[in-house]
């Protein structure tokens, strides 16, 4: 059965233990973004021992590099499409266990090791429309701040939305570590290999 969560953050462990692959999830309160670099500086400014310029605990991180102008002294988000996440899937699980995030949202899935850390920190992953950068800007109400721009730049920089109704996110990975994109290429690894005995059988004439 798929169920509609429409969630503000920060989120906790038992509203997090509530979603199941499938569900449908709109977000609203604080979004923060962080791609490859982002996702480095963080976690060599905690291995340090420092605390990072915002506390991430219980919010959500979307793997976005925005497209941005400022405007009267104000920052605008033109379009906030995902980037491709298995790009972070080196460093996800290190960044779930450091940060105390609770959902991470991309595109396009996340591997064994992003699961595993979701089974044990409670946090899920959910897949948002590619394309739809657009759709993503009118969700983002607000730029509440960002981080590391004189370094990294705009796509890479770590940057802070107040977000109303973001979505539709659909969960992908939830705390069991149920991995949405993994289930459905072990049924096709199985069809095929069924179809591929079955064509042994065939007398072909």
């Amino acid at each position: 059965m798929v169920n509609e969560y429409h969630l503000s953050t920060p989120l906790t462990d038992d509203v997090v233990k509530k979603l199941k692959i499938g569900d449908i999830v709109y977000i609203s309160g604080i979004m923060v973004t962080a791609r490859d670099e982002a996702h480095e500086t963080a976690l060599e400014i905690l291995e340090k021992g420092e605390k990072l310029p915002i506390d991430l605990k219980g919010l959500v991180l979307y793997h976005c590099g925005p497209v941005a102008i400022k405007k009267d002294n104000k920052w605008q988000i033109v379009a906030a499409g995902p980037t491709t996440s298995m790009r972070m899937e080196s460093v996800e699980d290190k960044f779930i266990e450091k940060t105390g995030i609770k959902m991470v949202v991309g595109k396009g899935g996340m591997g064994k090791k992003t699961a595993e850390a979701m089974k044990k920190f409670n946090a899920v992953y959910a897949v948002f429309t590619g394309g739809a950068g657009a759709l993503a800007a009118e969700r983002i109400k607000e730029v509440k701040d960002v981080y590391w721009l004189d370094k990294l730049g705009v796509p890479e920089a770590m940057w802070v939305f107040r977000v109303e109704e973001f979505g539709p996110l659909i969960i992908t990975i939830d705390t069991e570590g149920n991995n949405y994109y993994e289930i459905r290429l072990n049924e096709v690894a199985k069809n095929a290999e069924k179809i591929k005995e079955s064509l042994k059988e065939y007398k072909w004439t």
